[in-house]
């Protein structure tokens, strides 16, 4: 998520005590997710994994609207999964699975969430700042943004995040040593990683270089597409759904979650932000003539 445009926030604790709050907010909603697990018992896993996840999500939900803020969410995408993950792990569901492809699985993820949560965190200056989408969402509803705000900001993307990670759940139950299947698997996640890492790197440093008003980044990675980083992020995810279609086909199901995630990129947020640049940036229509809206691939001349 980026972060850009004024908020009006309740109060502006600066860049430390932003960072201090983002990560009290977090405690808390993981305590509320522990609990709920523990109060869950036996139930299946995927069901306490889920319920958990929405019962923590209301959690920073709550605390972003006490702050006014939503971009008090934004992380939260990024450190949710290795801890669904790590959760899974230890199920006795899973036993029988291999858990070199445990950690395998747990190690890829947690990578990604390192990552995505580093790249986010050097990005953002504190609660003086919120995401311009979420700015404008406010502007645009009102009295009702609170309902956009929680179903849209908060709970939509914890249900697709959740479905994204639906498919280390029967990659980690297959008992199939570990072999090709899972290096094909290991190969497509971490080249999504390493895309979007590059990416994020490359866009940080054009930002920092002061260019002028209404540049367009044209060199690097984003010379072969308009939007490298959420390729990299939806290759993650299908990286994931290649673990388990690999090993468990049976699972179709667990498609649904990066195809939802693909929809979101291509419907939604890359619409918005490409409608944004039109309208701030003069070379913009010229450059998305020339560059791959999404998958990488050389620019066309001229």
């Amino acid at each position: 998520m980026s972060s850009s445009d004024s908020a009006p926030a309740i109060f502006r604790p600066g860049r430390a005590g932003s960072f201090l709050l983002i990560i009290l907010a977090y405690l808390l909603a993981f305590a509320s997710a522990w609990a709920t697990a523990v109060a869950m018992g036996d139930q299946h896993p995927l069901l306490v994994a889920l319920v958990a996840d929405v019962v923590a999500t209301v959690v920073i939900f709550i605390i972003s609207t006490v702050v006014k803020n939503s971009s008090v969410y934004d992380a939260y995408w990024s450190v949710i999964p290795p801890v669904i993950a790590a959760y899974w792990m230890t199920r006795p569901e899973v036993a029988a699975g291999v858990e070199a492809r445990h950690w395998l699985i747990f190690g890829l993820v947690t990578l990604w969430g390192a990552r995505l949560t580093w790249n986010w965190s050097r990005g953002w200056t504190g609660m003086e700042h919120e995401d311009w989408r979420y700015v404008d969402l406010a502007k645009k509803h009102g009295a009702r943004y609170w309902m956009v705000n929680f179903s849209g900001i908060h709970m939509f993307p914890t249900l697709l995040v959740f479905g994204g990670c639906l498919s280390m759940w029967p990659a980690m139950q297959s008992a199939e040593p570990l072999g090709w299947k899972d290096a094909v698997a290991a190969a497509v996640t971490l080249f999504g990683v390493g895309c979007e890492g590059v990416a994020d790197n490359q866009l940080l440093r054009f930002r920092r270089s002061n260019p002028p008003p209404g540049s367009v980044l044209e060199t690097g990675i984003w010379s072969w597409s308009r939007h490298p980083n959420y390729f990299g992020e939806m290759t993650f995810w299908w990286g994931l759904f290649v673990f388990a279609g690999l090993l468990a086909p049976e699972a179709w199901w667990v498609v649904l979650g990066p195809l939802a995630i693909t929809a979101l990129f291509l419907g939604i947020s890359i619409p918005m932000i490409e409608a944004r640049h039109a309208a701030r940036r003069p070379s913009w229509n010229e450059h998305a003539a020339r560059v791959s809206r999404v998958f990488l691939r050389p620019p066309r001349r001229g």
